[in-house]
């Protein structure tokens, strides 16, 4: 995963893109795990464009997102916010989220 700047993502979501972006902090044992699980993910899910970002450094974009608790996992598509999960489970749940998220019509 690339460590995203603001820039980055605006860029991103203004060019209606579709993909993840996991917020963290690099302090939280949780998103170290999580972290570890979207490595994974991103090697089963070649086909996302997956970033991250340190929220610490975008205070902003976490009150725009309403990001509540990190580690969280962010849906964009479209360049549009369609789902964010803050329990990641295991790397079989995020992958059939993603598969729920991207590859059902009509769901979002």
């Amino acid at each position: 995963m690339k460590e995203w700047s603001l820039a980055e993502l605006e860029e991103f979501t203004a060019q209606h893109k579709s993909g993840l972006v996991y917020l963290y902090t690099p302090l939280c044992g949780t998103c170290q795990l999580a972290e570890k699980m979207m490595l994974v993910t991103e090697k089963i899910r070649e086909d996302l464009t997956i970033g991250k970002i340190n929220i610490n450094y975008m205070p902003t974009l976490a009150e725009k997102w309403k990001i509540e608790s990190v580690p969280c996992l962010v849906f964009v598509k479209n360049g549009e916010i369609a789902h964010k999960i803050t329990a990641f489970h295991s790397v079989p749940y995020l992958v059939e989220t993603i598969q729920s998220v991207y590859e059902t019509p009509g769901r979002f």
